[in-house]
Parts: structure tokens; sequence; C-alpha cells
């Protein structure tokens, strides 16, 4: 089985409800970071990825139907050649919007305070598993702020310009019959079109509040798909 739809938006633009909408349409194996994080021995699929422009995708991809978010998303393009019938879905969402909830979510994930430090090192020390995790967590963000965001999140003008550029660089390289640009609030109507699939009768998903952002992740640390 091979990918059909690569999401090439960043994280926190929607990307938790195109996995349930793309699941609910039929696209019953959607990756995305939640994959990665309960099961972390995965990781080295996506470290090959950027040390060498490819993977072993058949192990990587294994009965999955479509990648959405991160790992995924800042490697769409070598995607994009290995499933060259793919489509491409760029969610998008306000700037303002999307820099004040990375804010209060992926820049803040892991232990923050100085008891949460301690407990972490101790559960470092006695799990394996959360070792692996963390090595997770610790790509994700050091891929997204550092490489994808150039380091420059708290300079808001510098990247807004990044945010903005990706969109434009996404549009510029995916021909047009193969990408939808996307804002969640848009609601069913443009995915399905896109898709060429019947509006479901079940309501529009609505996921990964910011508010349960915190609970979610401790959860999926624990191996626990949410």
């Amino acid at each position: 089985m091979s990918i059909k739809i690569i999401g090439a938006g960043f994280p926190r633009t929607g990307t938790s409800t195109l996995k349930e909408c793309l699941q609910i349409l039929g696209y019953s194996k959607t990756y995305h970071m939640k994959e990665l994080l309960v099961n972390p021995q995965d990781l080295h699929y996506w470290l090959t990825l950027k040390e060498t422009g490819t993977t072993d995708w058949e192990g990587l991809y294994n009965g999955f139907q479509a990648t959405v978010d991160f790992p995924g998303y800042p490697w769409y393009k070598e995607h994009m050649k290995k499933y060259p019938d793919a489509k491409v879905i760029l969610t998008v969402r306000p700037f303002e919007k999307w820099h004040s909830s990375v804010n209060s979510t992926i820049k803040n994930a892991g232990p923050q305070t100085l008891p949460q430090k301690l407990m972490a090192m101790a559960k470092l020390a006695l799990n394996s598993r959360f070792r692996k995790v963390i090595k997770c967590v610790k790509f994700a963000k050091e891929t997204i702020f550092q490489k994808e965001l150039q380091g420059k999140f708290d300079d808001k003008v510098a990247v807004e310009k990044i945010f903005n550029q990706h969109i434009s660089d996404v549009k510029a390289y995916v021909p047009a019959d193969k990408l939808l640009v996307w804002d969640v609030a848009e609601g069913w109507g443009p995915l399905c079109k896109f898709l060429n699939a019947a509006i479901p009768d079940e309501p529009f998903p609505h996921a990964n509040k910011k508010e349960n952002f915190k609970e979610m992740l401790g959860e999926l640390a624990k191996g626990n798909m949410v």
C-alpha cells in the first residue's frame, strides 16, 4: 500500500483535524507525529530521511495511506518523488493564531520547571521507552524551530515571513491539480471535492485543541494513541 495523501502544512495548522477527516473519509491509517510518539523506535526511519533524502519507505509506512503534520511535512518534496501519484494538502491558518498555538504547545513541550526536569531525569534513568520518546521530541523541536523556522520563532516579523514563504514554496512546487490549500475552518466541502469523496453525515471534527495538548502528549508518551 502506498501513500496517497501528503500533508505539507506546518504543525498547529489543523493537521490533527485533517488526520481525523482523512480517516473518516476512508484513509484508515494516516501517519502523524502521534504515531511516532507511540512508536518511538521508528525514529531511525526519519533520521535516515533527514541524512540521505530517502529511507525504507515500506518499513516506515507499512499499511499507511496518508501522512500529515511532522515529521512528514519538511520532506514533502521527497515524499512526492517517492509517491508521484499522491495528492498534496497544505493546511493553513491565520499567522497570529498559528504562532500563539505553537507558542503554547510545541514550543513548551517537555519539562519546564525544576521539579518537572528532576522527575523527567528520574524517568530517563528508569524507563527506556521514555528515553526514546524524548529523542523524538528533541528531533521534532530541533527540526521545526532550528531548521524550518531558522531559530527565529520569537521574532514574529521574521517568522511570519518564513511561514508565508513556506506556503508560497509549496504552491510553486506542487502542480495545481494535485494541491489543495485548505483552512479547516472551510469544513468538509473543499476537502471532499478535492478527494472526490461524498461529504460524510457525521459532524466535522475539531481535534488537538491547545488546552488538551499536555494531557494528549502525556498519553502518547505512555504509548496510548489518542
